[in-house]
């Protein structure tokens, strides 16, 4: 069983929120193949000893590389914690990366609460669970 491939982003506000999920998750996380966005992975990296793939900043175009792992299909889920209170300057990117995730049925969760019930699901480590990928 190859292992799943998940991403973890988070705007600046919601990085403790994001670092305090991921501990609450980590034995499920430690089976899973890690990327995130370049500030975000780094904090994860340093305060839980995972590993992560780090990608650019999102602002410079690590939204935009998550993007792709997306539509070449490499990517199982996303947790993007943004933050809808403060406006970025990359809002567009991070509106691409949510519209990709709805485009090729890829499991996306924003918040704590959506995100603990889909790492919870007996589905989200199971091999047998194969989202439907669209064909275009």
């Amino acid at each position: 069983m190859s292992k799943l491939t998940v991403a973890l982003v988070a705007h600046d506000h919601k990085k403790p929120e994001l670092l305090a999920w991921v501990q609450q998750h980590i034995d499920t996380l430690r089976q899973c193949d890690l990327v995130a966005t370049g500030t975000t992975g780094g904090l994860i990296n340093s305060e839980t000893g995972l590993t992560v793939t780090r990608y650019k900043s999102g602002p410079l175009g690590g939204d935009q590389q998550i993007g792709a792992l997306i539509a070449e299909n490499k990517l199982d889920a996303l947790f993007f914690f943004w933050d809808p209170l403060n406006a970025a300057p990359h809002d567009p990117d991070v509106k691409a990366l949510l519209r990709l995730c709805s485009v090729w049925n890829v499991p996306v969760a924003c918040t704590p609460a959506t995100a603990d019930l889909v790492v919870t699901s007996p589905w989200f480590l199971s091999s047998e669970y194969k989202p439907i990928k669209p064909s275009f």
